[in-house]
């Protein structure tokens, strides 16, 4: 685990946004693919009796390939890394917002203990122990919301990685675009090399 970074994967679009807007957003988890996670936030939100209760997930790993081909897959992912501390400090005064690390169990381990209310949030099969998420979470019981965006400051931001699959003819168009963003011409925006890194190709040349 990296205390010093969260990784978020996410698309151009989303990224576009926060740049703009200087906000991260949190939404309704409803339509999540994995439906035990969904279920156990909607048993949370039933059993604390709930208006709203929105989340948005994160990476502590490094960079790792199917981050980017279940979460950013295709040529439009990006992967913003946060600079942890100060991302927190800032986004951690929103009334209503709890985070931490996920907690990943077997099936066998809840049978044999029931979970309490306030783990439902941060409770995952085992089987997705390698994404070693980081999660935000809002709640409220008066306001009905289905997005809430927290201020961040652009500082927070790292870098900025771009698909592995994006040519890199476009990658440089798409870097100056995103660097024209105000406020945004000092971020470090890169392409990833994950599957294409040229050093990796010649030290394997070097073979005896």
């Amino acid at each position: 685990m990296s205390e010093r970074y969260l990784r978020r994967y996410t698309n151009i679009p989303a990224l576009i946004y926060a740049l703009r807007q200087r906000a991260i957003s949190l939404l309704d988890p409803q339509s999540w693919e994995d439906s035990n996670d969904s279920h156990y936030l909607a048993l949370y939100r039933e059993k604390k009796h709930l208006k709203s209760l929105l989340a948005l997930c994160f990476t502590q790993a490094t960079e790792k390939y199917h981050h980017w081909r279940v979460f950013a897959g295709g040529s439009s992912g990006v992967c913003v890394r946060f600079n942890r501390p100060q991302l927190l400090k800032i986004a951690m005064k929103q009334e209503g917002l709890t985070a931490g690390t996920v907690l990943y169990r077997k099936l066998a381990v809840i049978r044999e203990k029931t979970p309490a209310i306030q783990e439902l949030p941060f409770l995952k099969r085992s089987g997705f122990e390698d994404e070693n998420e980081f999660r935000m979470i809002y709640e409220s019981e008066t306001l009905g919301l289905r997005k809430l965006d927290i201020p961040i400051h652009l500082s927070s931001i790292d870098r900025i990685k771009l698909s592995p699959w994006i040519p890199r003819s476009l990658a440089l168009d798409l870097r100056e675009l995103l660097k024209s963003t105000e406020g945004c011409g000092r971020l470090k925006i890169v392409r990833s090399t994950l599957i294409g890194n040229e050093e990796w190709k010649t030290l394997g040349e070097k073979a005896k």
